[in-house]
C-alpha cells in the first residue's frame, strides 16, 4: 500500500473533525467536491472506509475514528516540531485559534489584539465568540477562555483579568415605576430579563450574603442569550438583568443603569485563557499568552 501524503492525512483530519466537507474545504482553501474526491482516493489507497456520508452529514467510521485519534496527536507533534525552529527565523508567525464567550472576546479585542497586531504582525488571531462550552481540542482551537471554575482540570490556565463580579441592574425609569428590590425574594414581583444558556436552559440567578446562598428562578417578558443584549434591554426599561459587572459598567457610570441587590451578589470570579497542558506550546500561542499575562497585570 502506497503511503498517503501528509496533505491527504491533514485533509482527512479536517473533514473528520468538522464533520463537514464544506467547513473543512473552507479551512483548507479548496472546493468541497475536490475534498470529497480526495477522501475517496484516500480510502481506496488504504483499503478501508474512513467516512460515513449522507446527503446532510459526514462522520468517521470506527476505522476513521481510530485513525483520527492517532493523527491528531501525530500532526500536533509535527506542528510543534516545525514551530520549534521559529525562534531561529527571528520572528513569530502562525495562526492562533481562540474560543471565548462574547464578553471575554470583547475584552480580548480591546486589550489584547491591539498589542498582538503591533508586536506580532505576522500572527493571525482567529477568534470565535460563542457561549457554549466546547472541547477546544476536538474543535481544533489552540486555547479557550472561561471562568476559572469551569476550566477542565487537565488544562493550563492563564489569568486574563482580575476577578469580576456579577450585578443586578435596571434603568432608573423602571425602578421609579416598579420600586427597588431590597432582597432576592422580592424579585418575584419584578420583571426579570431571562438568560437562555447554550444548553437551552434558563440561567438561575445566584445570590449570597452572610453565609446564606440562594438560587432563584426568575420570570419576565424577555429571554435573551447574549449579555450585551440583556444590558440593552435593561437600559430600555424592560426589567432587571443579571449580568457580569463589566458588561454593564459603562451604562452604570453614565447613569443609564443602577445596580440593585449589591449586598447579595456573590464572590467575584476570575476569567482565564486555558490550553492543553500535554502539548508543546507553539510560538504564536506563546506570544498570545505573554500579552494576556501583561493585560492581567495592567490596571
Amino acid at each position: 500500500m502506497a503511503r498517503p501524503s501528509l496533505n491527504d492525512l491533514g485533509a482527512f483530519v479536517a473533514v473528520a473533525t468538522h464533520r463537514s466537507f464544506r467547513r473543512a474545504a473552507d479551512e483548507l482553501g479548496t472546493a468541497p467536491s475536490t475534498l470529497s474526491h480526495a477522501m475517496r482516493a484516500l480510502e481506496e489507497r488504504m483499503g478501508v472506509r474512513l467516512l460515513n456520508r449522507t446527503t446532510r452529514s459526514v462522520s468517521p467510521t470506527e476505522a476513521g475514528a481510530r485513525l483520527l485519534e492517532h493523527l491528531q496527536g501525530a500532526l500536533a507533534s509535527l506542528d510543534a516540531a516545525l514551530d520549534s525552529v521559529a525562534d531561529f527565523r527571528g520572528r513569530v508567525t502562525g495562526t492562533v485559534r481562540i474560543n471565548a464567550p462574547r464578553l471575554a472576546a470583547s475584552m480580548l479585542v480591546r486589550r489584547v489584539l491591539p498589542t498582538m497586531v503591533e508586536r506580532f504582525p505576522e500572527v493571525t488571531v482567529d477568534l470565535v465568540a460563542e457561549g457554549e462550552l466546547v472541547d477546544i481540542v476536538s474543535r481544533g482551537f489552540d486555547a479557550g477562555v472561561r471562568l476559572v471554575e469551569s476550566i477542565p482540570k487537565d488544562m493550563i490556565a492563564v489569568p486574563m483579568s482580575r476577578p469580576m463580579r456579577f450585578a443586578c441592574v435596571a434603568s432608573p425609569a423602571y425602578l421609579a415605576q416598579a420600586g427597588t428590590p431590597r432582597a432576592p425574594d422580592e424579585l418575584a414581583r419584578h420583571r426579570c430579563i431571562g438568560h437562555r444558556m447554550p444548553s437551552g436552559k434558563l440561567y438561575r440567578w445566584e445570590f449570597a450574603r452572610g453565609g446564606e446562598s440562594l438560587t432563584i428562578d426568575t420570570a419576565g417578558p424577555v429571554v435573551l442569550d447574549d449579555e450585551a443584549l440583556m444590558v440593552d434591554a435593561a437600559v430600555e426599561g424592560l426589567g432587571i438583568a443579571y449580568v457580569p459587572e463589566p458588561a454593564a459598567a459603562a451604562d452604570i457610570a453614565a447613569g443609564r443603569l443602577r445596580e440593585v441587590l449589591a449586598p447579595w451578589m456573590g464572590d467575584a470570579e476570575a476569567i482565564a485563557v486555558y490550553y492543553p497542558g500535554h502539548r508543546a506550546v507553539p510560538p504564536a500561542l506563546r506570544a498570545f499568552l505573554d500579552v494576556v499575562r501583561e493585560m492581567s497585570d495592567a490596571p
